[in-house]
């Protein structure tokens, strides 16, 4: 009877429970972050990441058991990770670590299927998935965005189109939302950023998880395309760039950069706001823990520098046109109307040059062709199902490698990596 009931507990996957709570430390921090008690089973299974869009950890555990009864039909591993990450301050490469001690930890813990990872980030928090698939896409297989947009991410000017080819995103909006749409779908196309925008309408919650079903991740996929600014943050797939050089030019190579606009925000502290709401003005709905600025939630800000805000939409196309310079914003709160002096500020912009590298497998031939731009080093793991396989790069001819492992490469030559 006892084992009827365990795989009556398999076949349905992880029933309600209360959600375990561990710790892991990275660089620049600790994350705490929510998961099931390991199953019976310890056959790997796929990880749905879900970054909470609550400003408490109290209400993390809640958050966690919603999106659990959501996926009971299925035999997915739910992970709730929390952090400063929901803070405008806490962005950029400081996620992608947390991701990626994420996965190291959980992999310790749980029987995780690494190459079905999934990210799901709503409203503020769509952009880090937007990100973290350019950023990170050895770590997932797939990501889901509802509502929200990429704009942090874009802005960043380190979100590249190449680095999605395996690791798609998608992007659920509401009916209304087609004004968001319309002003990142284009960039994001413009740079090939693998992006599928769908309704909420036409393309329910239930739906949008078949879709990232469908999606895995292949640890030595045969063919890679990636772009970076930063040696940090170079892997792509069984490939990472060790050294720049920015006299190795490759024309054939253009950058897949989504370009950004001017960049500018309001020295008010961080706020968020919905980009899909009507106006007039945009309505603050969030602000970050231990906030010290101007602001309060519920807050409706309706005029910037004289100029009247129609709506979030015009707001965002004021900010991305915007000059640094002194501005005076008209806020309504209840039946007030308060006038707060400030400035608009630019995005800093970092990593302006950056490196690109494409490679292939012939299963064939059993050779691996390298091209790329301002890259002076590359470290290559070659499985022992592709060994040994004659290796060239930009036309070099680097010699047949034989034992299968970490080799490095430089423009002329190719030895074991240590």
């Amino acid at each position: 009877m006892r084992r009827l009931a365990i795989l009556l507990w398999a076949a349905v996957g992880i029933p309600a429970q209360e959600p375990l709570q561990s710790t892991a430390s990275f660089p620049g921090g600790r994350l705490v972050y929510f998961h099931p008690a390991p199953p019976p089973s310890t056959e790997p299974r796929p990880v749905l990441v879900v970054l909470p869009p609550v400003s408490e950890l109290s209400a993390v555990p809640a958050y966690w058991k919603q999106w659990q009864d959501r996926v009971a039909n299925r035999s997915w591993l739910v992970v709730v990770p929390w952090g400063e990450f929901q803070a405008p301050g806490f962005w950029g490469d400081l996620i992608t670590r947390l991701a990626g001690t994420l996965v190291d930890d959980l992999a310790r813990r749980l029987p995780a299927d690494r190459g079905r990872l999934y990210l799901v980030g709503e409203g503020a928090l769509a952009s880090h998935v937007f990100y973290l698939a350019s950023r990170a896409p050895h770590l997932l297989a797939a990501g889901l965005a509802i509502g929200g947009d990429p704009k942090r991410a874009i802005d960043s000017n380190r979100l590249f189109g190449a680095n999605t080819t395996l690791c798609p995103v998608l992007w659920l909006l509401e009916p209304s939302a087609s004004p968001v749409l319309e002003r990142y779908d284009k960039r994001l196309r413009a740079a090939g950023y693998r992006c599928e925008a769908r309704s909420q309408q036409d393309l329910p919650l239930e739906k949008a998880l078949d879709w990232l079903a469908a999606q895995s991740r292949d640890p030595f996929p045969a063919e890679i395309d990636c772009e970076t600014g930063n040696l940090e943050f170079a892997r792509c797939h069984w490939l990472e760039i060790t050294k720049f050089d920015p006299a190795q030019r490759n024309d054939v190579l253009r950058s897949t950069r989504v370009l950004p606009g001017a960049g500018g925000y309001l020295d008010l502290g961080g706020f968020g706001f919905d980009p899909a709401a009507p106006g007039p003005g945009i309505l603050v709905v969030w602000l970050p823990p231990g906030y010290k600025g101007p602001l309060k939630r519920n807050d409706r800000i309706v005029s910037v520098g004289g100029r009247a805000i129609k709506d979030a939409q015009d707001y965002l196309a004021l900010m991305d046109e915007a000059e640094e310079r002194p501005a005076a914003v008209i806020v309504e709160r209840g039946k007030e109307r308060l006038r707060l002096e400030t400035r608009i500020l630019l995005a800093r912009r970092e990593e302006t040059a950056t490196a690109r590298v494409q490679a292939r497998f012939f299963s064939d031939t059993r050779e691996v062709l390298i091209v790329s731009r301002g890259v002076g080093e590359l470290r290559v793991q070659l499985p022992a199902f592709w060994a040994p396989a004659q290796f060239n790069w930009n036309g070099n001819d680097l010699g047949r490698l034989e034992q299968p492992g970490c080799w490095l490469l430089s423009p002329a030559a190719a030895r074991p990596c240590g």
